[in-house]
C-alpha cells in the first residue's frame, strides 16, 4: 500500500468565509467578511503565505447564526480565476445535485482553472435545508451510500469516454462528457474529498475517496481514525486516501494571548445559535447505526466552532502550534484544513510566523521516515 512519507512537506487548506458570521458561532469581534471582494484578496494572500487549498463551505438556508451565504461551486469558480496556484474545493451535496451534472460543471471549471478544481462531497447533517426544498430526507447510513453511489457516477463520467452505471441512486446510459476535466498520471480527475467521523464516512472514505476529511481530533481521535480508514481501503485492494484535519488556528506571539482569544470567543458564543446547531446535528449523528456520527462527544465549547476545531489544539505560539503540527503530520496527517478568527492578518501571521517553523521542524525529520499510518496499513493489510 503505497504511503506517504515524513519527507513530504504538509500541506494546508482554509475555509473560505463565504458564509456570514465567520467561522465561530460568537459574538466576538471578527474582522473577516463573507463578500467576494474579501474573499478574493484573502485568496490571493492565502496562496502567498504558504496554502495550496481552499474550501468553499455550502449552506443553501440562513441559520444558525449564517444568515447569508455565497453558493459553493460559483464562488470556487471566481476564487480560482483570481489566484494562479491556489486549488479550490467546492462543497456539495449529494441529493440536491444530480452527478453528471456536477461532472459538467466540473469539468468547465477545470479547464478554466488549468486543472486547480476540487470537489468535497457532504452526504448532509441539515435536515431542514433538506425539507425546506422538498427533497426526502433519508436515514444516516442510507445518506453515506447515496454519497458512495454519487462519487463512483462523478469518477465514472470524468474517466469514461462512455459512462454506464446502474445503482440505486443514480442510473447513467451511453452518457459522454466533453471536454473532460485536465488529467496527468498524478492526477487522472478532480480530486474528490469528502468529509464524516462515523464508521459508515470512515468505510466509504477507504473505498472511493481520494481525501478523508476529519472534525477536529486530538492525537488519539486521529489514530482511530487513520486506522479504520486504512483497514477499509485495504479490505477494498486500494491505497488508504490522504488525510485532512479540521483546525481553529489561534497564534499569537505569547500563549497567554492565544488563550485569552479562545476564552473570548467562547465567552461571548452565541448561545442560542450554538444551541439550534447542537439540536441538528446531535439528531444527525443519533442516527447512525453504532452511535459514532459526528459532534457526538462535542462539548458547548467545541461546537461554538461548528467543526470542532478548537479540538485539535492549534492554539499557542507559533512555536507551540508548529510542533503540534509536526506530530500530526507523524501521524499520517497530510492536509491541514483552518479556520481563523481574523482571516487577512491571521493567514499572514502564519505564513510569516508559523509555516517557516513547521518547514524547520520537517527539515529535521529522517528522510523516507514512514507515517504512522504505513505502520497501521501494514497490520490490517
Amino acid at each position: 500500500m503505497s504511503v506517504p512519507s515524513t519527507s513530504e512537506p504538509a500541506r494546508f487548506a482554509y475555509w473560505v468565509p463565504n458564509v456570514s458570521g465567520g467561522l465561530v458561532t460568537s459574538k466576538v469581534e471578527q474582522r473577516t467578511d463573507w463578500s467576494y471582494d474579501y474573499n478574493r484578496e484573502l485568496a490571493v494572500l492565502a496562496e502567498n503565505n504558504g496554502f495550496d487549498y481552499a474550501l468553499s463551505q455550502v449552506r443553501y438556508m440562513a441559520s444558525y447564526g449564517a444568515e447569508y451565504q455565497h453558493e459553493s461551486t460559483s464562488f470556487s469558480l471566481a476564487l480560482l480565476l483570481a489566484t494562479e496556484r491556489l486549488k479550490v474545493i467546492a462543497a456539495v451535496h449529494p441529493g440536491l445535485w444530480h452527478p453528471g451534472v456536477l461532472a459538467k460543471l466540473g469539468a468547465t471549471a477545470d479547464q478554466l482553472s488549468g486543472g486547480r478544481f476540487a470537489v468535497n462531497v457532504v452526504s448532509g447533517w441539515f435536515k431542514g435545508e433538506f425539507t425546506a426544498l422538498g427533497e426526502p430526507w433519508l436515514e444516516h447510513d442510507e445518506r453515506y451510500r447515496r454519497s458512495e453511489e454519487f462519487i463512483r457516477t462523478l469518477r465514472t463520467i470524468w474517466t469514461e469516454d462512455h459512462a454506464e452505471l446502474a445503482g440505486d441512486f443514480y442510473r447513467i446510459r451511453d452518457f459522454s462528457l466533453k471536454p473532460k476535466p485536465l488529467n496527468s498520471s498524478e492526477r487522472p480527475h478532480p480530486e474528490i474529498f469528502q468529509g464524516g467521523n462515523s464508521t459508515a464516512a470512515r468505510q466509504m472514505a477507504g473505498r472511493v475517496s481520494d481525501w478523508y476529511f476529519s472534525n477536529g481530533k486530538d492525537f488519539d481521535g486521529v489514530t482511530e481514525q487513520l486506522r479504520d480508514v486504512a483497514a477499509s481501503a485495504a479490505a477494498a485492494g486500494r491505497p488508504a486516501p490522504r488525510f485532512g484535519l479540521n483546525g481553529f488556528l489561534i497564534a499569537r506571539d505569547t500563549e497567554a494571548e492565544a488563550r485569552e482569544v479562545l476564552r473570548e470567543i467562547v465567552a461571548k458564543a452565541d448561545a442560542d445559535a450554538v444551541r439550534g446547531f447542537e439540536s441538528a446535528v446531535t439528531q444527525a449523528g443519533k442516527s447512525t447505526s453504532d452511535g459514532k456520527g459526528m459532534w457526538q462527544d462535542s462539548s458547548f465549547e467545541d461546537l461554538v466552532q461548528y467543526n470542532d476545531g478548537f479540538r485539535t489544539g492549534l492554539i499557542g505560539t507559533p512555536e507551540q502550534i508548529a510542533e503540534r503540527i509536526v506530530e500530526y503530520k507523524r501521524l499520517g496527517v497530510d492536509l491541514f484544513l483552518l479556520g481563523f478568527l481574523h482571516y487577512l492578518e491571521d493567514v499572514e501571521y502564519f505564513g510569516k510566523r508559523v509555516l517557516p517553523l513547521v518547514r524547520e521542524l520537517e527539515a529535521e525529520l529522517p528522510d523516507d521516515t514512514p507515517h504512522h499510518r504505513a505502520d497501521i496499513a501494514a497490520v490490517r493489510a
